[in-house]
């Protein structure tokens, strides 16, 4: 059925649609798995006594890719607890992977690895390739962009080394690692090309731009473990799969991450300017839907109340293609244009209305807590 082309249809199907997508965060991520107790999984094999390639720039061949990185990768094991409908607890539990960035005990992996339904998991376990097992500090998260950073005290680490994402070309060899359905002998290795570049994740009320397409497999488990180029070198944090679809797999590009992970290490969280909307992309099939003026940016869903954006007089409807210096095309654009716009700064926002360009200055603030 065709949709109603009026201008009020597209300001109903915005709140329908913001209404759907609060629902769907409420039910939470997170590869859920077998608690500890139960899991029967046996520990990860020690890593052979093979002579560690080293990193030359030059391309590697899958085995020595493997033996450089399989250090640096590591098994996350999160416990926790739920209820159930009489209220009693219940033990629930997730697995994932994560990969040491440096000799402090640092590991980068995904926000959705460390919580469950209930929440941040109130214990999180990383055990690393010659079998040592530590219990880890979440040191901080950022939803936005699926990114999380622990920490755990040992020595004798063996860091990944984080590779150049704009030198990345499609149809460049990558290899995926990860513990894949957490499955017995170690890490699951798997062999992609790069699909695409600059792809755009949806996921639940955020948008991840910039992401890395890979046919490397990557199932439940392979969350937050790093995609690797042929140097060796860690290009993407996988994250994200295409259920319907076959060998389409997502990964964080560490060009974005690194700048956040960074500032998660020194303050604990990625600060932001708050906007104060919730918005769904525009994309060309929903902009010929409804005749609107544009094909690309964020249509404003809702509008917080004494917000930065109430203040400027956003109203929902509105479709927002700008702010400040950054296009905004996607949702993800609006996250990067936030992470780059702090508290305190006045910007221009522009967007459109009722068919018209116009803009207004917002003075962004704190996001409140």
């Amino acid at each position: 059925m065709p949709h109603d082309r009026r201008p009020g249809a597209f300001v109903s199907w915005l709140l329908l649609l913001a209404l759907v997508l609060a629902l769907s965060a409420c039910k939470g991520g997170g590869e859920q798995g077998p608690t500890p107790e139960t899991t029967g999984t046996a520990p990860a094999a020690t890593a052979a006594a093979t002579a560690v390639p080293t990193r030359t720039g030059e391309s590697l061949s899958i085995p020595d890719i493997v033996r450089l990185l399989r250090p640096s990768v590591v098994r996350i094991q999160t416990e926790g607890a739920s209820f159930d409908i009489l209220g009693r607890p219940v033990p629930t539990g997730g697995v994932g992977t994560g990969v040491i960035i440096d000799q402090e005990g640092h590991i980068v992996t995904n926000n959705h690895v460390v919580r469950l339904d209930s929440g941040l998991a109130s214990r999180v376990v990383v055990t690393l390739s010659d079998d040592r097992t530590f219990t880890a500090e979440v040191v901080g998260t950022d939803a936005p962009t699926d990114l999380a950073v622990l920490k755990i005290d040992a020595t004798d680490l063996t860091p990944a080394k984080l590779g150049d994402v704009s030198q990345l070309q499609v149809g460049e060899d990558v290899v995926a690692i990860g513990y894949a359905l957490d499955l017995p002998g170690g890490p699951t290795v798997t062999r992609g090309v790069v699909s695409a570049k600059g792809r755009v994740i949806q996921e639940a009320a955020y948008s991840i731009s910039d992401a890395i397409q890979t046919d490397a497999s990557i199932n439940p488990g392979n969350s937050g473990g790093p995609l690797v180029n042929d140097r060796g070198e860690v290009v993407g944090i996988d994250t994200a799969i295409v259920t319907q679809a076959q060998n389409i797999g997502f990964a964080i590009s560490v060009d974005l991450a690194k700048p956040l992970v960074q500032e998660i290490i020194e303050k604990g969280s990625v600060s932001r300017g708050f906007l104060g909307v919730n918005v769904v992309d525009v994309t060309p099939s929903v902009a010929a839907s409804f005749d609107l003026p544009v094909d690309k940016g964020v249509g404003v869903a809702n509008v917080d109340q004494a917000s930065p954006a109430d203040q400027a007089g956003l109203r929902v409807g509105d479709i927002i293609v700008r702010l400040g210096d950054v296009t905004i095309d996607n949702s993800g654009d609006l996250v990067q244009a936030l992470t780059r716009y702090r508290a305190g700064d006045k910007v221009t926002a522009v967007f459109y209305r009722d068919n018209q360009q116009q803009e207004t200055e917002v003075t962004l603030t704190q996001r409140p807590r």
